[in-house]
């Protein structure tokens, strides 16, 4: 066993009994490096990463490849999800070396950290036009002797380049709702009309843009954007991307059309997706996105959560060895478990219904899709044939969980459950909600700091990064509007005066990744672009802007509106990168919505929790320091902006004609 099995990283723990002499990412392996003149191979992966799985079979378990790695260089493996800020500066250079990035990544390091060659997966021979790893290895350990001068000014011009990238200067004035109709005008474009969702394959759910484009419908009352996002929704819970008997989406669609996934599921997609789609609930009323919401909330509860409440990080892609093997199906399985469990009468519309053929979809097997798309509430009968083969299932074995809980995944998965358990009047959900918040503050907030990462055999490790506040800012404060507790208010205040005091860029202005206490690498990375997940810049500015709604504290508005002045500069370029950011400044220009149902009204905390407000705040329950609650003697609704109120109402109907007034 190498030094990685002490590791709380379950992706890490997986490569100990390799035969390359691993180390952890730490003072360690660089102090060795310099003491024996060598370069340092990083490998980058993640526990549910497909081809990180490929390449440490190929490779890294090979005792001829792991003899050379050893001989030649001082080996690093990094879980991207314990170390972001690791990830993120290497996957820049990564970038800037090839045009492309991915994982699992494989840099070449000088000694102190500089970046000098770098690629994703590498095969075991060689094909498609890439060496084989170890016909790399060989080439970069013989320029490293030979050529190193050389090497060492591309790898300062790469380091100067990605240090420049954290520098973006902010705009003099504020970025204006345009930005977000650009953004629409070039979603528009970008949608396939045919199958729901952007551009062609691989496809990826892209829940920020629609999202924004919800937002849109909110402001215009367009119709043919509702369309777009209905659309996609509809291809999404029809494809083979949804899991049909467990609930909760892959990864993404290795096809334009849904139907092939990567089998991996991501605590945060569910988190994202299974809000986008309360939300299509909440606009259309439609039943079916309410049971997709419900399907994929009642899959992280049931398969994806610590029985203290922490919710854990992904399942992987493979088991027994192969990708999907557990979620596929061949038609005389189907037949013979159907004929099992007393259902032979509905066989052929279980069929049917699941789109399930002789010559399948899949290599020759049947990945589970919805034939006909949208047509998603399931009668009885087939009810019962999911659930026979749901439990049917179950006695296969199961891919790999990787049960770490990250403090930013769950931020975002908290957020959507207090949400929905608000918006439904779902009390368990709401309960879920409760231990996941009292989890993160009894396990991952340590003598007053946050940390990133917890794993049941090794407790609180990392310090936590921007993107960790942000997400417990955001879903402390959905969590205080669900319940109406006012502990989860300030505790969001005091979370979001930790992040400002750690991060901020007293220089150009928002939030740097990693914190004044936090390890130095060779750049202090700044993330404002949002991809799979929220950046932690825009995640914070929508929560500043919230949190000072509900408290009147002026400092948290100013810093969201100082975030939006950077991400403005590159934002109005870019539109469709900055999904969450168009968020708050729709939030910031257009402004929040202060709702307070003062007394024992929950009659009106129901309406109000009920509707799709995406630019509104709630606050009820317990009163606590906030201009909104000064002179509220009355037990009644009071619907404000600005700290300006209209007349108080305590018929609900009302309360729902006020909300429903343009902004």
């Amino acid at each position: 066993m190498n030094r990685l099995a002490d590791e709380s990283s379950p992706y890490l723990r997986q490569h100990a009994d390799n035969p390359v002499d691993w180390y952890p990412w730490g003072a360690e392996a660089f102090e060795r490096a310099h003491a024996e003149n060598k370069p340092i191979f990083l490998s980058v992966g993640y526990s549910s990463c497909h081809w990180c799985h490929v390449m440490a079979h190929e490779s890294f378990e090979d005792g001829p490849t792991a003899t050379i790695m050893n001989r030649l260089f001082v080996n690093v493996k990094v879980d991207r999800e314990e170390r972001p800020d690791v990830d993120g500066i290497y996957m820049d250079a990564v970038q800037a070396f090839t045009g492309r990035g991915g994982w699992p990544m494989s840099v070449f390091l000088a000694p102190d950290g500089r970046p000098f060659f770098g690629g994703t997966y590498f095969p075991s021979s060689p094909r498609h036009g890439m060496p084989s790893f170890v016909q790399l290895l060989e080439n970069v350990h013989d320029v490293w002797l030979h050529q190193r001068d050389e090497i060492l000014e591309q790898a300062d011009r790469i380091t100067e380049a990605i240090t420049q990238q954290t520098r973006i200067v902010a705009a003099d004035s504020l970025p204006g709702l345009e930005v977000l109709f650009d953004a629409g005008a070039a979603l528009r474009k970008q949608h396939d009309a045919a199958w729901g969702g952007f551009g062609g394959a691989p496809k990826f759910p892209q829940t920020m843009s629609h999202e924004a484009l919800l937002r849109l419908f909110a402001h215009t009352g367009d119709d043919d954007l509702l369309r777009i996002v209905t659309g996609s929704l509809d291809a999404m819970a029809s494809g083979g991307i949804y899991d049909h008997l467990a609930g909760g989406f892959a990864r993404y669609s290795v096809d334009a059309q849904w139907t092939v996934p990567h089998f991996e599921k991501m605590l945060y997609d569910n988190a994202l997706l299974a809000r986008l789609y309360l939300h299509a609930w909440q606009i259309t009323g439609k039943q079916r996105y309410l049971q997709v919401c419900s399907e994929t909330i009642e899959y992280v509860l049931r398969d994806m959560t610590h029985a203290s409440g922490g919710f854990y990080s992904a399942e992987d892609a493979d088991s027994e060895g192969e990708e999907g093997k557990f979620a596929v199906w061949s038609i005389d399985e189907v037949r013979s478990v159907l004929t099992e469990a007393g259902l032979a009468a509905h066989v052929d519309d279980a069929i049917e219904w699941y789109g399930i053929t002789e010559g399948g979809n899949f290599e020759g097997h049947n990945i589970l899709v919805r034939s006909l798309r949208g047509d998603l509430v399931r009668p009885p009968h087939i009810e019962a044939c999911r659930e026979a083969l749901y439990a049917h299932r179950l006695e296969r074995p199961k891919p790999g969980l990787d049960d770490k809980v990250l403090t930013e995944w769950n931020g975002l998965m908290l957020a959507t459950l207090a949400e929905a358990a608000a918006a439904t009047g779902n009390e368990r959900w709401l309960a879920a909600a409760r231990a996941n918040a009292t989890f993160l503050c009894d396990q991952l907030l340590v003598d007053g700091r946050w940390f990133r990462s917890w794993q049941a055999d090794s407790g609180a490790r990392h310090l936590a990064y921007a993107a960790d506040h942000a997400a417990v800012v955001d879903s402390f404060l959905r969590l205080a509007e669900a319940t109406g507790e006012a502990r989860w208010t300030h505790t969001a205040m005091q979370t979001a005066d930790a992040m400002l005091k750690l991060f901020w860029d007293d220089e150009n202005g928002g939030l740097f990744s990693t914190g004044t206490d936090a390890e130095r690498l060779f750049t202090r990375p700044k993330d404002i672009l949002d991809n799979a997940t929220p950046s932690a810049n825009s995640l914070a500015a929508v929560a500043l802007l919230r949190l000072a709604a509900l408290t009147g504290l002026e400092h948290h508005r100013a810093r969201a509106a100082d975030i939006l002045r950077l991400v403005g500069t590159v934002a109005a370029n870019q539109p469709t990168a900055f999904g969450n950011a168009l968020a708050a400044i729709d939030l910031l220009v257009s402004g929040v919505t202060e709702i307070v149902v003062s007394g024992e009204h929950p009659d009106l905390v129901a309406v109000a929790s009920s509707m799709y407000l995406p630019n509104a705040v709630l606050a009820w329950g317990e009163p606590y320091d906030s201009p909104l609650w000064e002179g509220r003697s009355a037990a009644a609704a009071y619907v404000c902006r600005e700290y300006s109120c209209l007349a108080p109402t305590t018929d609900p109907t009302v309360l729902r004609s006020l909300l429903t007034r343009p902004s």
